[in-house]
């Protein structure tokens, strides 16, 4: 997942790869930390490629921010 997620951010930007996956790091190293342990250790998965495949769109990048995001929102609605 984290290759594709670089390239599709050095597409989008037209950063190169080594500048895309600095940027890249940076982001989920800044949400990780401010994300509660249980979402922090599903986006590490995510980006890890180790993607539940419970989300509404199945392994894709997309399914799993859905099942992350869903998580938060349920967790704050409590």
């Amino acid at each position: 997942m984290m290759d594709e997620l670089i390239e599709h951010v050095s597409a989008k930007t037209g950063l190169s790869q080594d500048q895309t996956r600095a940027a890249v790091m940076a982001v989920i190293g800044f949400l990780k930390e401010r994300l509660p342990a249980p979402l922090a250790g599903a986006l590490d998965n995510l980006v890890n490629g180790q993607g539940s495949g419970t989300g509404a769109g199945g392994d894709t990048l997309a399914g799993e921010a859905e099942s992350v995001l869903g998580a938060l929102f349920a967790k704050k609605a409590e």
